[in-house]
């Protein structure tokens, strides 16, 4: 059973959080053109154009997206866009850490979604490919870390190209500890995914499935 089922928690009542969380993102939007801080200003946008994805590949690719799946999207850009304005700007206080925390598990699990949705479409598609349960596991783990070991290069990257011309860093690095702990946490993230992912998923894969199949909608 799903966790917002065993929450009792309804697909309007999830509506109206996401929709909530978009505002929220709006207002993080204005403070960071009110405060002309470059690095709230593009997270937030960023963010803002992802919450529109779940509706653009509904409509556009027959990708069932409901409302949990389109909450748990809009929260995980959500918190790393207030945490560009806020919490995560705290640092290395108990206070940041526990956002940077929350925010890299969400966000990877978002990419180990993505990973694990692909693998298991292209089994089902064909049947020249097999992977088997314990594979896809560690394949959802290594797709993750490789992900974020990616992630952390370019936000070292940006940090320090932002120090050299003086100007406001669109992502924020800590340093090594802050590095490990990160990749810590995306592993989180990829676990939940590798072990729930059929519970949340499977409509999901059932669509590429078809995508690939040649039954995906054609006009």
């Amino acid at each position: 059973m799903r966790v917002r089922d065993r929450l009792h928690i309804s697909e309007r009542r999830q509506t109206q959080v996401t929709r909530a969380m978009e505002v929220g993102l709006v207002v993080v939007l204005l403070a960071g053109l009110y405060r002309r801080n470059v690095g709230v200003v593009v997270n937030s946008a960023i963010a803002l154009a992802v919450t529109f994805l779940p509706a653009m590949l509904e409509r556009d690719y027959d990708i069932p997206m409901d409302a949990g799946l389109t909450l748990w999207i809009t929260a995980a850009v959500f918190l790393h866009a207030v945490g560009t304005l806020g919490p995560y700007q705290s640092g290395m206080t108990v206070m940041g850490v526990a956002w940077d925390n929350v925010t890299h598990t969400l966000s990877s699990s978002l990419v180990a979604a993505i990973g694990y949705a692909t693998t298991r479409a292209l089994d089902e598609h064909t049947e020249d490919i097999y992977f088997p349960p314990r594979f896809t596991f560690v394949f959802i783990l290594l797709f993750v870390l490789a992900f974020g070991v990616v992630w952390e290069v370019i936000e070292f990257a940006v940090a320090g190209a932002a120090s050299i011309i003086g100007s406001d860093s669109v992502l924020t690095q800590y340093g090594l500890e802050d590095t490990i702990r990160d990749l810590m946490f995306d592993t989180v993230g990829g676990v939940l995914v590798a072990v729930w992912g059929t519970a949340y998923l499977s409509d999901v894969v059932g669509a590429l499935t078809d995508r690939l199949d040649g039954r995906g909608r054609t006009e």
